[in-house]
């Protein structure tokens, strides 16, 4: 399993994660955003309130949105949807 130990903001919406196993990705979430629990995000300041929680081991924002893990280390796609 994928394991978030680090976030950082890089630019509106976008965050570098960095895993448990050395692999760093950076992730475009606006796509995101129309969704209600994502809406709080678009302000800037909120954004940048993103955190890793060490017991998920993902990313967290303090309204309680969060990202899988799996779908932050797959670069923000689905990974169903990843060629092999």
């Amino acid at each position: 399993m994928e394991v978030v130990v680090a976030v950082r903001v890089l630019r509106s919406y976008v965050l570098e994660i960095g895993f448990a196993d050395g692999i760093i990705q950076q992730v475009d979430v606006e796509p995101l955003l129309s969704k209600p629990i994502f809406e709080p995000l678009r302000d800037p300041d909120f954004f940048r309130a993103v955190h890793v929680d060490p017991v998920l081991g993902t990313i967290v924002w303090p309204n309680g949105a969060d990202l899988s893990p799996e779908f932050l280390y797959a670069g923000g796609r689905h990974p169903a949807s990843i060629a092999e």
